[in-house]
């Protein structure tokens, strides 16, 4: 068998969307399973809806999700020249001809057929005109085989029989001279030595059209796979109003690349009731076979499950780094220059086991930076008061005679207080942890500490105190 050649193939009229993405991964681990080569190609042909921007975004979520490319990114507008060529050629040898037919005439036959029940496809006019060279404006027609069928063993969907004698002359060649999907699509897929062409069923019916091509012009034809759509929860094709779909977007709403990736492969494929996998482990164990031929709903509570699953198995040091752009977004970029990757880390192993996102992790972490701590109104309002003002200057006092924090003994100089004042834990522990976060919720207290170190854990303590005898 020859070496694997897969490639996913944009087209870049907006941002990069999920289903796209899952695309790519399949064509990915396929390829990386199989010490195959993925190719990333950019079907920008269509002038009016292709951007730049577009582009420079489907690169950019590729790359955050960490599919990596082998060749590429290629683009068709850079290969005009290669669709003509080969157009000639199928004119030459008899598998093209000439139309002459105005858009407006097309337009109108097109609607006669349907007003009788026919097929709106074209009715072959100029087909065996013989139009060598036109003196007006034409585009190039593919004779498209009028009898026979096309069989294929779909990876996902198994063997599909297609009846030819429904088949249109598609153009290949327009009049400007820009060439059409179906026909591009081939001649880059044969070209780039594509072995398995792997997308969206949205193009099932293009494939019996692109086959045929292949095939005209001496090109072996590649194995076809077509994964189904994803769905909303009510079964209708995913989109926005069932909430984010660019790939991006998940960036920014504070999940893992990791997690969007383990999540995007259980959309449509299985391997018995594992749902966690390592990028190893999926590039190991992924199979076509195993590539559900139904189509995937989209499951929001799901994807936010695997991603706190991934907050609390990833390296802290990793999540750090991902916080650092939506902290600076938070508005926290002095306070973050100002402390070490080390510090960071600390802070995530503090707060992970209560997130499942960054953006709720940001959200956490925000009491642990700069000097001071700032108070909710109401938990200042309830447990910094004239009451408990010489409970924490006690434990203020003691806490100062330990030159150097120590987790066990400033823990037990703690408790030892709350037996001393015959209370109970929580009325001495809730001051302190809003002297200390500003909040009535946080991680374990002597962990906050630990974070804080000894110095500002003082400083809080104290202006807690201040606050509680009535300072502003």
């Amino acid at each position: 068998m020859s070496q694997v050649r897969v490639r996913f193939a944009p087209s870049p009229t907006g941002f990069l969307h999920i289903g796209g993405v899952r695309t790519a991964l399949f064509n990915w681990l396929f390829a990386r399973q199989q010490g195959g080569i993925f190719v990333l190609r950019i079907e920008d042909t269509d002038q009016s809806r292709s951007t730049d921007e577009s582009i420079q975004a489907i690169i950019e979520g590729m790359k955050w999700v960490g599919l990596d490319w082998d060749e590429g990114p290629f683009r068709q507008t850079e290969r005009m020249d290669l669709y003509r060529h080969h157009a000639m050629k199928l004119l030459e040898t008899g598998h093209a001809y000439w139309c002459v037919c105005k858009a407006e005439e097309l337009e109108a036959r097109r609607k006669e057929a349907e007003a009788k029940g026919l097929s709106p496809r074209y009715d072959g006019r100029c087909r065996n005109l013989g139009i060598a060279s036109p003196t007006e404006e034409a585009a190039l027609r593919f004779k498209a085989p009028q009898e026979g069928q096309i069989v294929v063993d779909d990876l996902i969907k198994g063997k599909i029989t297609f009846d030819t004698s429904a088949a249109d002359d598609l153009i290949i060649l327009r009049s400007n001279g820009y060439p059409t999907y179906n026909f591009s699509v081939v001649v880059d897929d044969a070209l780039m030595g594509i072995t398995h062409v792997v997308r969206g069923d949205d193009h099932l019916t293009n494939t019996p059209r692109q086959i045929p091509i292949f095939e005209a012009l001496g090109f072996p034809v590649p194995q076809f796979g077509h994964l189904p759509m994803i769905l909303g929860s009510d079964k209708a094709r995913l989109s926005k109003r069932h909430g984010a779909t660019s790939i991006m977007a998940y960036k920014d709403m504070g999940y893992l690349p990791d997690a969007m990736v383990n999540y995007l492969v259980r959309l449509g494929w299985s391997h018995g009731d594992q749902e966690l996998f390592t990028r190893r482990e999926l590039i190991e164990k992924f199979s076509w076979k195993h590539v559900q031929s139904s189509a995937a709903v989209f499951n929001p509570d799901k994807l936010l499950w695997i991603n706190a699953e991934y907050i609390k198995s990833s390296s802290p040091s990793e999540v750090a780094e991902a916080l650092v752009p939506l902290l600076n977004a938070a508005g926290l970029q002095e306070q973050v220059r100002t402390v070490s990757k080390e510090w960071l880390a600390q802070v995530v192993v503090l707060v992970k086991e209560r997130t499942k996102t960054l953006v709720d992790m940001v959200e956490w972490v925000k009491p642990y930076f700069g000097q001071e701590a700032t108070y909710e109104v109401e938990a200042a309002k309830k447990f910094l008061t004239p009451t408990t003002a010489p409970l924490l200057q006690k434990l203020l006092t003691r806490f100062e005679a330990f030159p150097h924090f120590s987790k066990q003994a400033w823990e037990e100089s703690f408790k030892k207080l709350v037996e001393e004042e015959g209370i109970k834990m929580g009325a001495l522990a809730q001051p302190v942890r809003v002297a200390l976060s500003g909040r009535t919720a946080s991680p374990g207290l002597f962990e906050v500490m630990e974070v804080l170190g000894r110095e500002r854990t003082l400083f809080r303590l104290r202006k807690g105190i201040e606050r509680a005898n009535g300072a502003p």
